[in-house]
């Protein structure tokens, strides 16, 4: 069985919380799989340069959508990883999450992952996290992980679009400070658009090559 190491493992987790996704094979293993949008392709080699050793073939676009894409091999240690974030094919909040999201690289990747940033000139910035995945009990336990291992206020907020309730973690006036403090060293290049125009990138960041992207929303 391939060892994972400790940073791999955050990766996974907050990949979960994301877009990722685990696929089980039926032969006691599963894989993960990842898709981002062409102007993700830096994250999308980032995630692949730090699971290379779990992976059989290089990231590929797809012709049609333009997505970036690579799948890890089928592996015993991502199974454990499925029983815990998947319940009747349904992706889930582990209960444990308190245990597993536990470093600031989690914390980034996640937001990179599935983060946004709401920043009106002189007088406001915010973030959020997309959690349409979960329900609101098991958002709530993603707020707590947040206030009580890195010390981030949230909250959750639930708006419409077309009669539809979607789902995220809003970090406001009361936490948004900590958590740019946390997240910052770690954000590649091509995400410094989810940073507030006043913030930027430090030397630390965990950055590979510089995104030619043009600056969008996620």
């Amino acid at each position: 069985m391939e060892d994972l190491s400790q940073k791999q493992k955050d990766i996974i987790v907050s990949t979960l919380l994301g877009d990722g996704s685990l696929e089980y094979d039926k032969f006691k293993a599963s894989r993960l799989q990842i898709k981002q949008s062409e102007r993700k392709r830096e994250y999308v080699m980032w995630l692949y340069e730090n699971l290379a050793n779990l992976v059989k073939t290089q990231p590929k676009q797809r012709p049609d959508t333009n997505q970036w894409y690579f799948s890890t091999r089928s592996l015993r240690s991502l199974e454990e990883f499925r029983k815990l974030f998947y319940e009747n094919k349904r992706k889930i909040v582990p209960k444990s999450i308190k245990d597993l999201l536990q470093s600031p690289i989690s914390l980034a990747v996640w937001f990179m992952d599935d983060g946004t940033l709401d920043y009106r000139e002189k007088s406001h910035y915010s973030f959020s996290i997309s959690a349409d995945d979960f329900t609101v009990d098991e958002t709530k336990l993603l707020t707590a992980v947040l206030e009580k291992r890195f010390g981030v206020i949230s909250s959750i907020q639930t708006p419409s679009c077309r009669g539809k309730k979607y789902t995220k973690l809003y970090i406001g006036k009361r936490g948004r400070d900590r958590f740019l403090e946390i997240i910052k060293p770690y954000i590649l290049s091509c995400f410094e658009y989810k940073l507030p125009p006043s913030h930027s990138l430090t030397p630390q960041r965990l950055i590979l090559r510089r995104c030619s992207e043009p600056m969008l929303s996620r």
